[in-house]
């Protein structure tokens, strides 16, 4: 065992247990794997619109993410890095990117010149109007079915003997609302 692997069974990076929820059915794996499909051809999808404007995948995530944060002056290097799961250092070379290509500025602040904020350019604002109103139509369009796959997932219940009970035997919401009504009421 190698000092990295030793650290990470030491913070459990790789030897996680199953969750103690309970089992899934045999339907349930079919369904995580419809959703995990759904899911990778939505990204394939996105990555394919995002290089049809000219973009890379990792620009666009980085407008969404200039656009989307909560702050009206953009957010910080640091905040993008958070947001796109990105070290510090990488964020600020896809800053750097985006900003020679015109996608994006930087902005320091008027409260405290230390801080400086990344904000849309007029380009980069145009670029991701156009992808944004291509990804909520797309989303529109597969949400019924991903909410479908989602809800099929739901978590099997317990009895208060400890019991798995599925929505077949009680677990559904009407023995959801039986089994609070009896822990209100108690014993």
């Amino acid at each position: 065992m190698t000092a990295g692997s030793r650290e990470g069974a030491r913070q459990g990076v790789g030897a996680q247990s199953p969750p103690a929820a309970g089992r899934l059915r045999e339907g349930d794996y079919a369904r995580l794997l419809a959703l995990r499909n759904d899911l990778r051809r939505f990204l394939r999808w996105s990555e394919e619109r995002a290089r049809e404007v000219g973009l890379t995948p990792a620009q666009h995530q980085l407008l969404l993410a200039v656009r989307g944060h909560e702050n009206p002056a953009g957010p910080t290097i640091g905040e993008i890095a958070d947001h796109l799961l990105l070290r510090h250092q990488s964020a600020v070379g896809l800053v750097d990117r985006a900003e020679a290509e015109g996608l994006v500025e930087r902005v320091r602040s008027g409260e405290d010149h230390r801080v400086v904020r990344v904000a849309l350019s007029a380009r980069g604002a145009e670029l991701l109007s156009a992808l944004s109103a291509l990804h909520a139509e797309e989303l529109r369009r597969l949400a019924g079915r991903m909410g479908a796959l989602a809800a099929g997932l739901e978590a099997p219940r317990r009895d208060h003997g400890g019991t798995v009970k599925g929505p077949a035997q009680g677990g559904g919401r009407r023995g959801r609302e039986a089994g609070r009504r009896q822990r209100r009421q108690g014993p």
